[in-house]
């Protein structure tokens, strides 16, 4: 790392602030332009341990940017990962509140829920599969802290990856009932098509992102827990929405998801 203790509890501070207050702060990478992804990963454990000593609840971990589609909506090459608390999560036909975020945005995904441990390294895509009790569709609501323009990768991680919440369907599915490769997502914002793609746009199986991130998280010396619920990444691009805009999801086999923000 190069940012000092009290720099990254600094940022960890101003991003803490910027949740509550729904905020947007200046990027970390203008400020300090040496900064590592070791740094981003410090500050968002920090404020990871803030938001738990505070009472909220750890439920799982989202991965981003796994596929082409968003890595080129980014301009960023690799995945990175954040955490997901229980009051991010919302049942399908919620309606979400838009000032809860700042720069309001959905993806397409898949979530998986574990009924085994999984831990790095070495983690493989058959061993994910093994873990994971079912699939569930979820739509994932961005929520960045941080200015849009000029961010990297460090600026993203440190800001919980942009993770503001998710909107859970209600069809589950193991992985032995389904080809998760081929889950498609068709994305409409109050009735016009904005977005398409299928589940293999994420590594090439969605499930390869929760080997990855068991193999990740063993670098930090964590790993992914039973029950915990991981999003896998998105597989289309984000679409910006806004206060009154109804947003509907169909993944043919695997149901469909409504929301509206209001």
């Amino acid at each position: 790392m190069t940012l000092a203790p009290e720099v990254i509890a600094q940022l960890a501070d101003e991003l803490a602030d910027a949740d509550r207050n729904h905020g947007v702060i200046t990027r970390i990478t203008a400020r300090h332009p040496d900064a590592t992804i070791e740094d981003s990963y410090a500050i968002q454990g920090l404020w990871r341990d803030r938001m738990i000593a505070r009472g909220r609840h750890l439920v799982g971990r989202k991965i981003g940017l796994t596929s082409k589609a968003m890595q080129r909506a980014t301009g960023i090459a690799e995945p990175d990962f954040g955490v997901m608390f229980d009051d991010t999560v919302f049942a399908t036909g919620a309606e979400i509140p838009v000032d809860l975020f700042s720069n309001v945005r959905v993806e397409v995904e898949l979530a998986f829920v574990l009924k085994q441990p999984l831990e790095g390294p070495g983690a493989t895509l058959d061993d994910a599969i093994a873990a994971i009790d079912y699939a569930v569709p979820a739509l994932e609501v961005l929520n960045s802290h941080i200015e849009l323009e000029g961010r990297t990768i460090v600026d993203t991680i440190a800001d919980n990856a942009a993770y503001g919440a998710m909107v859970l369907g209600d069809v589950r599915k193991r992985p032995d009932e389904i080809d998760l490769r081929w889950v498609p997502g068709v994305l409409t914002r109050n009735g016009e098509v904005e977005e398409t793609g299928v589940a293999a746009g994420v590594l090439g199986h969605p499930a390869t992102g929760v080997a990855w991130l068991a193999n990740k998280l063993a670098l930090h010396g964590a790993r992914l827990e039973t029950g915990e619920i991981i999003l896998a990444g998105s597989f289309t691009r984000p679409m910006w929405v806004s206060r009154g805009d109804d947003v509907v999801c169909d993944y043919g086999p695997m149901g469909m998801i409504t929301c509206r923000f209001v």
